[in-house]
């Protein structure tokens, strides 16, 4: 089964965004010359700062005291300073965990980390204030840089589906035996980030290195709170609950977005690449699951994620067109009839033999290994 790293290898390696990273550069290298230094408290490393030649480094929201500050920026580096009173960092140099976004959840919701942003995101996208998008923007930019790190020399596979799907049903139970089976196969799985599908597969991913008691158990607790709605503080708590009975499950990733703030992340993503821009979040999601894409039974969103797939797979803008299976026949053909539009645009090009529609979720893994060839 493939594990992802912690934290992957650098695409470039003169980034710093860990203390311990800033320490041995600095005794390694004695200079600073030209780094990248992302969202690192360097309150404790004035005399660093101060003896260290920092022509040319980049220093994105590190706090630091005003000593130090004024001389780095003398030294000929940039200083971009931490934003205060925000509830989000910018400049942040990793992706989000499910503890990080969901602090303070025995307390509701409401007081999250994950809510706060949102709230802040609400008051701010209204009153065009350029301060504010920039903000976002930066934070969306460095979140697509920390996931790129993330995912280097994995084999993601993406797989979509709609946030109504209740926990409980048997359709929740089956995106779960796929994500585990798919996550078993040595891919990286990777979702919406969101409720419903979504939430079923990251949950299978995590259920990987377990028996079958243990998933069958855990959609028994989980059932007990079918939907985010009435209360996402209820709906989390069940989720984190299973994550302490079966402490240290498998990885994947949830790409979801604070657009669509009523939704929450769910917490079975052991890594959340949370955005503003749900555009940015949309096309980064289906751009990095190189090992194709799975998508299950959704409404508006799922379709949109099908034809934004297709779209590249037929101009092959991102190179060989990649594995697209939909799951139900009768969803996929008669209510909502995407499939024989799929299948219109795809003949005789190449993207034609990386198509497959399946009636059962139990068929997709052995369609999409049939489709990567």
């Amino acid at each position: 089964m493939q594990t992802m790293p912690a934290h992957a290898a650098h695409h470039d390696d003169r980034e710093i965004e860990t203390l311990e990273e800033f320490d041995a550069t600095v005794s390694a290298r004695g200079t600073l010359a030209g780094f990248r230094v992302q969202a690192v408290d360097l309150t404790d490393r004035t005399r660093e700062l101060l003896s260290t030649d920092t022509a040319g480094a980049v220093f994105l929201g590190c706090p630091m005291r005003e000593d130090a500050a004024a001389k780095v920026r003398a030294g000929g580096a940039l200083v971009f300073p931490p934003v205060p009173d925000l509830p989000f960092d910018p400049y942040r140099g990793r992706v989000y965990s499910p503890d990080e976004l969901f602090a303070s959840l025995p307390v509701g919701y409401e007081s999250t980390p994950d809510a706060l942003a949102y709230t802040w995101f609400q008051r701010t996208k209204s009153d065009s204030d350029i301060f504010a998008s920039m903000l976002r923007s930066i934070h969306d930019d460095a979140i697509s840089d920390a996931l790129d790190e993330l995912l280097t020399g994995t084999r993601v596979v993406g797989v979509m589906g709609g946030h109504a799907m209740a926990r409980g049903t048997e359709a929740y139970a089956g995106a779960a035996r796929l994500g585990r089976e798919l996550t078993r196969s040595g891919l990286t799985v990777a979702t919406g980030g969101g409720p419903g599908a979504m939430e079923a597969a990251n949950l299978g991913a995590y259920a990987a290195p377990f028996d079958d008691v243990m998933l069958d158990d855990a959609l028994r607790l989980l059932a007990k709170s079918p939907s985010f709605t009435p209360s996402i503080t209820e709906w989390a708590r069940a989720a984190f609950e299973v994550r302490e009975r079966w402490p240290g499950g498998g990885t994947s990733v949830g790409i979801p977005t604070w657009f669509y703030g009523h939704e929450p992340p769910n917490p079975f993503a052991s890594h959340i690449a949370k955005y503003f821009a749900n555009a940015t979040r949309e096309d980064g999601l289906l751009a990095r699951s190189t090992a194709g894409v799975v998508f299950l039974p959704g409404a508006a969103g799922t379709v949109q994620e099908i034809f934004d797939n297709a779209t590249p797979n037929y101009y092959e803008s991102r190179g060989e067109p990649t594995p697209m299976v939909l799951v139900d026949r009768a969803h996929w053909t008669e209510r909502l009839p995407t499939w024989p539009l799929l299948r219109a645009l795809a003949r005789e090009r190449s993207m034609e033999t990386r198509i497959a529609l399946v009636d059962r979720i139990e068929e997709a893994p052995a369609a999409l290994k049939r489709l990567g060839g």
